[in-house]
């Protein structure tokens, strides 16, 4: 493969690596609130935010988690027949699926922009009592529908290097 795809491949795997090891710890974020929410219910008064600021943090752990379980090849899939494929027909079958997945994040992305956009412009707030603004979690989800896009451009480049009997 040509040097900058090896690159490209390097830059992008570094940055969902680190971002994903980061993201990882975000179980402790979702508990911790969980936990205010139990605690303040038991013996304060019941917290408005919690319940929203929890579902707000497992998005953010999903979507920037993702690509660091593509990453790792940690993605569901049915092994039927996949596991007793060779190395080479796993990538040729790769390369054919991950067209849809490219396309899926596309338009993901597509309008996760769109509505980040409107949310940014008009000050969109969630209908809760607590009314937070919602522009952060959708820039959080713009963020990670793009770096999944990157990986998922990664391990194609990746599965044409299998293919071409290349080691990446």
């Amino acid at each position: 493969m040509p040097p900058f795809v090896n690159g490209y491949i390097r830059f992008v795997d570094a940055v969902n690596y680190r971002v994903g090891r980061a993201v990882m710890y975000g179980i402790f974020v979702m508990v911790a609130i969980l936990l205010w929410s139990s605690i303040s219910k038991a013996f304060f008064l019941p917290s408005l935010w919690t319940l929203e600021a929890a579902q707000f943090a497992m998005v953010a752990y999903y979507i920037l988690g993702g690509p660091y379980s593509i990453q790792l090849d940690a993605n569901v899939r049915m092994d039927l027949f996949y596991g007793s494929w060779s190395v080479r027909k796993k990538a040729w079958f790769d390369v054919f699926t991950i067209f849809f997945l490219i396309f899926f994040l596309g338009v993901l992305l597509y309008g996760a922009y769109d509505s980040t956009s409107y949310a940014i412009q008009y000050g969109e707030r969630s209908p809760s009592a607590w009314r937070p603004y919602m522009w952060p979690i959708k820039v959080v989800m713009c963020i990670g529908f793009s770096l999944m896009l990157l990986q998922a451009v990664s391990e194609l480049l990746k599965d044409i290097a299998r293919i071409r009997g290349e080691d990446i």
